[in-house]
């Protein structure tokens, strides 16, 4: 099998890459990136030294794409990750950069799967779901928490006590990135309709875990455990400055796990589109992941307050991840609580790493 991976040297690029060499012997592993995300230089090392061959190139340039060579398999990782990209206008990501990368990089990809016939695993995202519905989920606060209060609205479907499902509504707003990614979703479906090609759609939660580059956009937990670690300034931003909103995380690993089952079953009479994340048990307020990092670090940790709600900022998100689980067998690994617990071992022990992520 032959696997091109593109945004290789992201972060969860890098993770799958080093999955798919493990777990399949044999495979032909290779990517492209066009080496501007933090963190890139060091995870470029990474994969030269496991033997994974590594091209420079950009998504938005389709010739790029040309001169690489055929491969069964695509699996997309690149992409501008966060919500908030091409709002603030900002020289690290204007509006037409975030559309270049996440909208016109997908199209290329495409017109890269149809002429190869090469198979697409497109990571999609959580943020595809309408922040007004979301926003409108019953919640109560507890002393740690958010959490659901039943009776849910009749009128959201795919909302459960499980979480959220792929029924959920999709309808604007869901911000300029989550937009892109929803267009891509669809129109990776269409080519995959239209030229014969197998595509699986992965609309991923928050990814964390040992080793992930320390930004915000990159993951809430590693964020926010290696600000623990440096004594680093911290808020909690919104809903009145609780830190009671709630998030659930998987490692990368667990999302290779999945991608490689639906590599190897590219006819498979299952749904193309599954949310991808870490349950109920994968869940955690930022207030509980304070707690957790304060007994692993023996300190206590001051978080400042800033009440005011942001943009596109949700209190509550859960995956539902049953369909997951019907139709492949997979589930998530590791309990959130284990995940912040193994995030600050890790960070005990390699604090030099973390310290260059922030310098």
């Amino acid at each position: 099998m032959r696997i091109l991976i593109t945004g290789i040297c992201g972060y969860v690029g890098s993770r799958l890459a080093m999955c798919f060499k493990e777990n399949l012997p044999g495979a032909h592993i290779y990517g492209i990136d066009n080496f501007l995300r933090h963190g890139a230089a060091f995870n470029l090392q990474l994969l030269r030294s496991k033997g994974i061959h590594v091209a420079h190139g950009d998504v938005r340039l389709g010739c790029d794409l040309r001169t690489l060579p055929d491969s069964d398999w695509v699996v997309d990782c690149a992409a501008n990750p966060s919500v908030l990209a091409g709002v603030a206008q900002t020289k690290d990501c204007t509006t037409e950069q975030l559309v270049g990368h996440n909208l016109h990089g997908t199209l290329n990809i495409l017109e890269y799967c149809r002429e190869r016939k090469s198979g697409l695993v497109l990571l999609s995202t959580s943020r595809v779901y309408s922040i007004p519905a979301l926003c409108r989920i019953p919640l109560k606060e507890t002393a740690s928490r958010f959490e659901l209060a039943p009776p849910l609205p009749s009128d959201l479907p795919g909302m459960s006590t499980h979480g959220i499902a792929e029924e959920f509504p999709t309808s604007s707003p869901i911000s300029l990135y989550g937009a892109t990614k929803l267009a891509s979703e669809v129109m990776a479906l269409e080519y995959g309709a239209a030229f014969g090609f197998p595509v699986w759609v992965d609309r991923c939660g928050v990814i964390g875990g040992p080793g992930q580059l320390g930004r915000i956009d990159q993951g809430i937990f590693s964020f926010w455990v290696y600000s623990c670690a440096l004594g680093r300034p911290l808020q909690y931003v919104g809903f009145g400055g609780t830190g009671k909103q709630v998030r659930d995380c998987i490692l990368a690993e667990d999302l290779a796990n999945l991608v490689v089952r639906q590599m190897s079953n590219p006819d498979k009479s299952a749904p193309r589109v599954l949310n991808v994340g870490g349950g109920p048990d994968g869940a955690l307020s930022l207030w509980e992941i304070t707690q957790i990092c304060e007994e692993e670090f023996g300190h206590a940790i001051q978080v400042g307050v800033s009440p005011e709600n942001r943009p596109y900022d949700i209190p509550y998100f859960v995956t539902d991840c049953r369909r997951a689980q019907e139709f492949w067998d997979w589930k998530p690994s590791c309990r959130a609580p284990d995940l912040v617990a193994n995030l600050c071992h890790w960070s005990a022990s390699n604090m030099d790493f973390i310290r260059g992520l922030f310098s």
